[in-house]
This record gives structure tokens, C-alpha cells and sequence, in this order.
């Protein structure tokens, strides 16, 4: 087999490692930093058949221009003259319809349903326990506006052959009695799941340095050399690297990178802030997404994740305490006996989410560059849709057939 690397050790970067080692390439993963600081580490964990509906929805830009004015709410916009910005949101513009949500479904089903089945698999494997639950997730929702909203939602999933339950508040409570809630009611999507990200991430870097992946950590590339169709080398600072195939998959940075190649990936980084806490008493053993509110709180081994918005800004290590604010405030309103207290700046974690401006990931094989394969613009699904996403790079490596259909997720599209 061939030499292939990576540009990027995030959950697709380490997946695509993983499926193309077991096809006997020889991989070598480039990341610019120590790897703990990517968004795969600090997500909410959750793996979610459940999200079929991209970003780019009806009524999505409306809602979008409401929250933007409001610093703690679940959506932010920094203003700013942005070209890129300016772009991505046209396009995003674009693609917020009906039509658009009506031919994602499937797709995003499908690529979701494939990676659950994955994790499953990877569960099963000696040195990988990383928490793998499989209780599904509770939709929270206090107002009748949520609850139609989420009704519909519910409808949908069904309609695609998801496993789901419209609950009461009485219902709600007897999942987890030992919290008190003030909700409408719920959805619980049963085909969805929650891991532990730190767990599963260094579960996966140990397997891989164990087999002979390379792993190389603070090598940032820095210079990519071209020659017609293909990539000849890259640098690193001064140090050169070569190989037959490349796999672009370095999340909120991958455009930086194209822009070497003298390529175009319209993506922006939605900035996410999480945090947790103890939880010594172990109340909660489902996760929630408080609808109204946007916040997802997973139950991590003894501790709470709390976890949350999105900030469309240029990449940045600015931390807007308002943002973190607005996630604290949310938790009460739904749950009387979660009270989060506001966090040290050194605790709360935040990451880069790759929002494209249609909500699909690109997956697939550059048009201008043929030995380059592009993985990357997951948004908020980077962890529920890694191992698929990792699995599809193999057999685009290896000129399979795919798992699913790419044809939605072409980087060409």
C-alpha cells in the first residue's frame, strides 16, 4: 500500500487514520498543535442520528438576526467587515429552505446511522472504552412554540425510520427522578447516544501510536508545493514531507490550508464554550438539549458537561464570558437542582466548530488536486459523525465502494 498523511488530528483526522492503517496504508497525521485543544476533546459527546436537519433551515436566518444582538444568547455574529464572512452568509442564505432541509434528511440519516454502528464496533475492540451509552437524548422544551417545533421534528424522525417518544413532564421525571425539571414536555430520540470525547480520543491516539501511525504533534504546515493536479510535498517549518494521497481534515483551519493549494473551501468557525463540574450523585444518566436555550449537557463518568453556542468570528483565543453567562443562566430555567457556578477563565474550554454554509460536511476527492482528499465542515456533528466520516476516506483512498452515497457531500457540490 501507499503513504498517505493527514493534515489534522481531530476525530476525522484520527478516524481516517485508523480505517486507512487497517487497510494496510502507511499514515502519517500532521496536527499544529498538542491535539488536546481541538474541538474533539471538549464537545458535548453526543452522537446524534437525531440531527438530520442541517444548520442552513428555515427560519434559521430570522432567528439568527434576533440572537445577534443579544451577547448571552445561543447565537452570535461578531460584527466585523468580513469578506468571508459576507460570503459564507449568502450562501448560507441561499441553502436556508425547505427543499434543502427536504434533501439532506436522508443523507445525513444515513452517514449519522453508519457512524453510530462504527462506535458501536470500535466499543468492542480491545483498549476502547470510552463510555459508550446508548440511552438516547432528551429534547427539553418549556414553551407550546418548542414543543410544535419539536412535534414536527419528532414527525420527521419517524418518517425516516428513527426510533423515537413525545413525553410529558410527568414522563420526563420518571427518567431521571432525581432531578427535578420545569419543562412542557420532551422528545426522546432513542437511536442517539453520548460517549466521553477525552476517553474516546486518547483511546484512539494510543491504538494508532501502538500500530506505527505517526502522530506529530506542533507541526503546523506552512508551505504546500502544487504541480498541476497533484500535491508534490509539504513543509512544516523546515522540515519536508511527501506521500501519494493527503487528506485535508483540519477542521476551522482546513481553509487557511486549501488557500496553500490556491483552493476555495467556504467554511467559518463557530466558536462553542464547555465546561464541567462534578456531579458526585450521578443524577443524571440521560443527556439533554434544552431546545429553547441551546445548551446540551451530557453526563461525563461522575461530572457534568455543559456545553454550547455559537459564535460566527474569525479564529481567536478571546474567551466572551457573556457567551458562558448566557449558558449558566439557561440551566435552572429547566432543571431546579443544576445550578452551575460561572467557571475560572483556565476552565472553560472552547473550540472551533467547521460550519459550512449549507450544514453538510465535505466529503470526498478534490477535482483540482487528485491526490488530495477533502474531510472536514461537520459543524457541530465533528464527534457523532467521525467514524463514518473516517471509514468514507479509507474507501475514497482505495477507490471502493462507498458506505453511502457521497454525492451530497462532494467538496465540488
Amino acid at each position: 500500500m501507499s503513504d498517505i498523511i493527514i493534515i489534522g488530528a481531530g476525530i476525522v483526522g484520527l478516524s481516517s487514520a485508523y480505517y486507512l492503517h487497517r487497510q494496510g496504508y502507511t499514515v502519517t497525521v500532521l496536527d499544529k498543535g498538542n491535539i488536546t485543544d481541538n474541538c474533539s476533546f471538549g464537545n458535548a459527546g453526543m452522537i446524534v442520528p437525531s440531527h438530520f436537519v442541517p444548520l442552513a433551515s428555515p427560519g434559521m436566518v430570522q432567528q439568527g438576526i434576533r440572537w445577534m444582538f443579544n451577547s448571552r444568547s445561543p447565537f452570535y455574529v461578531r460584527p466585523a467587515l468580513n469578506r468571508e464572512l459576507i460570503n459564507w452568509g449568502l450562501r448560507f442564505w441561499k441553502h436556508a429552505n425547505f427543499g434543502h432541509v427536504s434533501s439532506s434528511a436522508i443523507p445525513l440519516r444515513d452517514l449519522s446511522l453508519l457512524s453510530k454502528q462504527l462506535f458501536y464496533d470500535l466499543s468492542k475492540e480491545p483498549g476502547f472504552e470510552f463510555e459508550l451509552r446508548s440511552k438516547g437524548i432528551l429534547a427539553l422544551y418549556k414553551t407550546e412554540k418548542a414543543a410544535e417545533e419539536e412535534a414536527h421534528l419528532a414527525k420527521s424522525a419517524t418518517e425516516l425510520g428513527l426510533d423515537m417518544a413525545i413525553l410529558t413532564a410527568a414522563e420526563c421525571q420518571l427518567l431521571q427522578p432525581e432531578l427535578k425539571l420545569d419543562v412542557l414536555g420532551a422528545v426522546h430520540y432513542r437511536d442517539d447516544g453520548h460517549v466521553s470525547p477525552p476517553k474516546l480520543m486518547n483511546a484512539l491516539i494510543a491504538y494508532l501510536e501502538q500500530a506505527g501511525v505517526k502522530i506529530m504533534r506542533n507541526h503546523e504546515v506552512t508551505r504546500i508545493e502544487t504541480s498541476g493536479k497533484n500535491i508534490i510535498r509539504l513543509f512544516t517549518g523546515a522540515k519536508e514531507w511527501s506521500a501519494d494521497q493527503y487528506v485535508l481534515a483540519s477542521g476551522s483551519w482546513s481553509p487557511a490550508i486549501a488557500r496553500q493549494m490556491n483552493l476555495n473551501l467556504s467554511l467559518m468557525p463557530g466558536k462553542g464554550y464547555s465546561f464541567m463540574e462534578d456531579e458526585p450523585a450521578k443524577r443524571m444518566a440521560i443527556p439533554v438539549l434544552l431546545c429553547e436555550a441551546r445548551v446540551a449537557i451530557t453526563p461525563m463518568n461522575g461530572s457534568i458537561r455543559y456545553s454550547g453556542t455559537m459564535e460566527l468570528d474569525k479564529i481567536n483565543d478571546r474567551i466572551n464570558l457573556q457567551r458562558v453567562k448566557g449558558i449558566i443562566e439557561s440551566v435552572p430555567k429547566y432543571f431546579s437542582g443544576l445550578n452551575p457556578k460561572l467557571p475560572s477563565r483556565e476552565d472553560i474550554w472552547f473550540g472551533f466548530r467547521p460550519s459550512s454554509p449549507d450544514g453538510l460536511p465535505y466529503i470526498g476527492r478534490s477535482i483540482e488536486k487528485e491526490n488530495l482528499i477533502i474531510a472536514t465542515g461537520h459543524g457541530m456533528m465533528g464527534l457523532s459523525l467521525g467514524p463514518a466520516t473516517g471509514l468514507l476516506v479509507s474507501q475514497i483512498a482505495s477507490h471502493q465502494k462507498k458506505a453511502v452515497d457521497l454525492k451530497p457531500f462532494l467538496p465540488s457540490r
